[in-house]
């Protein structure tokens, strides 16, 4: 049965939970802001910029050490079979200081940049993904971040310097009926003294199996001297009433330590509170604003792993006469990893550079980058196993039984499934980021669509959505991206010409505002339903900011002398492969089947097409779809393990 401690929650209320945890400002630019909104500002991308010197030379050296680790001292294959990562293998890293990444120097850590921390996880996760979610979980969304941005200066003295060192850390905020959708979050910290009682039950704690410190969200009740709300707390994971009741097994990355986590009657100081009550879910979604990189750095990786097989695997193989590479069928998909891998290289850079440098506002960027990134390297992934065809779905270590060489290309695509998942599902991070990119509209013309205002409201709503639309539509007739010299720059002697792909995302973006502004127009309070439409809209917007890295990034690399020619034909390839997918979406925006499929969908969730379904025995166990989580003592052995 569905847990009975989850209270039922109207869809208006879920709403205004997150509204209100969003960042509601804008203090600095933000390239992908203006992008929604027709205005395609290369300024604030280009030139590339770049780290400091001394930032360089400390990240380099740490990559060093730690590629000597990865390469002597993992064994991705003892990691896949025995579903765990060696005691070792963490107190290596340990050792390495890879805890300690992103904390700054004065606390233990290594003090790394987002640029090279990304690279960091990148080179890990090539070696052995679930390896690059246990230091991406601890650091990107564990203590480290939440501290760096919102602990007291206590806090940050108490537990920093473990996190560098000794202590792994986890994030604990999905509920077996909670995801995301936090207002429906169970769990309670109910103040007594100077002590909070946590009660509840956590689902898929990533690091929760192994980890000696949490963040933790959870519901303080509102009452006398407490303003109450989700709110944020650092626990000691060994602490009485907290017991890991599963360690869970997945389809991929089966070294992840990810739990099941009950907490019964667990006393907690009010020192461990991060920030005040209620700002709970604002901490998480701030922390995850920069955190959310990790997932594309892992992609990266992938991409990068995945052109290198093709490229050997092809080399190799040959088929009626000549190298599979050189039959069209296999070149294009071969074509299509090294663009996609050069483009997210340049969006993980650009946005990680962009956060190091902290003078634009990326938390749009970062949402683009997890949510393209996880669906491109899916795709790669899955285009790598057709290329090596049956050896692809064979297992590495059957290959290597029957003496070939055991390439993990069925574990990779496994493994990277979860992205699309992970932080924020894809079906998710289309509705976020649509939601920042209609902010500008919404803040105009949102009481006009809102039902619940009064008439003078509305009117007063009317005539301020007037004015901004007055001065803002003319602006999306007309721009550079109609001047044929436009960009001139990307169009050097002796290169590809990438400046007519920066003029196409220039008129791309104007057109992208004009279609938000008419759906705005066609379905006003109901925009919020058309999740295809904002889908598209988001997906548009992605491809757009991708093919804008991708020429600065080529660009970049042709001024410092680094790969120029080849970054040219890379980035131009990958931004003629995304023109095809942009205008395919502008078409499928206002021509497809979302009516039909709502339809359909009614249809099967009121039985008409049951009958479809005859013919089949469903291999499912018994039990019931959501597991009671009914706060109460723990029922099961702690499974919790402490690394050493």
């Amino acid at each position: 049965m569905t847990a009975p401690s989850v209270r039922p929650v109207s869809e208006r209320e879920a709403r205004q939970v997150a509204e209100a945890a969003r960042e509601q400002d804008w203090r600095k630019p933000s390239f992908a802001k203006e992008l929604f909104l027709g205005r395609f500002r290369l300024d604030l991308i280009h030139p590339h910029p770049t780290p400091a010197a001394e930032d360089v030379r400390r990240g380099e050296e740490f990559l060093a050490r730690l590629r000597d680790f990865c390469e002597h001292h993992v064994d991705p294959a003892r990691i896949e079979r025995e579903a765990r990562i060696p005691d070792e293998t963490v107190a290596g890293l340990k050792e390495l200081g890879a805890l300690g990444m992103k904390i700054d120097t004065k606390y233990g850590g290594l003090g790394l940049t987002s640029v090279y921390y990304n690279k960091a996880l990148a080179l890990v996760g090539s070696v052995s993904p679930a390896l690059g979610a246990l230091l991406s979980a601890h650091q990107s969304i564990g203590v480290p971040q939440p501290l760096k941005l919102f602990g007291t200066q206590e806090q940050k003295d108490a537990f920093l310097p473990r996190c560098a060192r000794t202590d792994i850390s986890a994030f604990l905020l999905t509920e077996p009926d909670v995801g995301s959708d936090p207002a429906r979050l169970a769990t309670t910290a109910v103040p007594d003294g100077d002590t909070y009682v946590l009660d509840g039950v956590k689902l898929w704690t990533t690091n929760g199996v192994v980890a000696d410190l949490l963040v933790v969200m959870a519901r303080v009740p509102r009452s006398e001297g407490h303003k109450g709300g989700i709110t944020a707390f650092v626990v000691e994971a060994d602490a009485e009433g907290i017991t890991v009741e599963n360690r869970n097994a997945f389809m991929g990355l089966r070294g992840l330590e990810n739990g099941v986590t009950r907490f019964h009657r667990v006393r907690v100081p009010a020192a461990n509170r991060v920030g005040p009550e209620g700002a709970g879910l604002k901490i998480a979604l701030t922390t995850l604003n920069t955190g959310r990189l990790s997932i594309p750095a892992m992609c990266v990786a992938g991409g990068k792993w995945a052109l290198k097989i093709a490229r050997e695997w092809s080399t190799a193989r040959e088929q009626w006469g000549k190298s599979i590479a050189r039959h069209e069928a296999v070149g294009s998909k071969i074509s299509f990893i090294a663009a996609t891998t050069f483009a997210l290289e340049a969006v993980l850079d650009l946005s990680a550079q962009m956060a190091d440098e902290d003078r634009n506002d990326i938390r749009i960027e970062a949402a683009l980058a997890k949510l393209y990134s996880s669906e491109m390297a899916w795709l790669m992934t899955d285009e790598l196993v057709q290329i090596r065809g049956g050896r692809g779905y064979e297992s590495a270590a059957s290959l290597a039984a029957r003496g070939e060489r055991a390439v993990p290309a069925e574990q990779m695509l496994r493994d990277a499934r979860i992205n699309r998942i992970f932080e924020g599902s894809t079906e998710i991070m289309h509705l976020l980021i649509a939601r920042e990119a209609v902010d500008a509209h919404l803040s105009v013309a949102g009481d006009l669509i809102d039902p619940d205002r009064t008439l003078g409201e509305k009117a007063r709503a009317g005539a301020k959505a007037g004015g901004f639309y007055a001065r803002w539509l003319p602006t999306l007739v007309a721009g550079p991206g109609a001047l044929p010299r436009a960009y001139a720059e990307f169009h050097p002697a002796g290169h590809r010409d990438l400046s007519g792909h920066l003029r196409y995302v220039e008129r791309a973006a104007r057109r992208l505002a004009r279609s938000t502004f008419y759906g705005m127009s066609r379905w006003q309070g109901r925009m919020e339903t058309k999740q295809g439409f904002l889908g598209r809209i988001v997906d548009i917007g992605a491809e757009l900011f991708a093919m804008s890295a991708a020429c600065v990034r080529a660009e970049h690399l042709r001024v410092t002398g680094a790969h120029g020619g080849e970054a040219y034909q890379l980035a131009d390839a990958f931004c003629r492969q995304a023109r095809i997918r942009v205008d395919e979406l502008f078409q499928r925006l206002w021509t497809n089947t979302d009516e039909l499929d709502r339809k359909v969908v009614s249809g099967v969730l009121g039985g008409a097409y049951t009958w479809l379904e005859a013919g089949i025995v469903d291999p499912s166990g018994d039990g019931p779809w959501i597991a009671d989580s009914t706060p109460g003592p723990a029922r099961t052995e702690n499974v919790h393990r402490t690394l050493r």
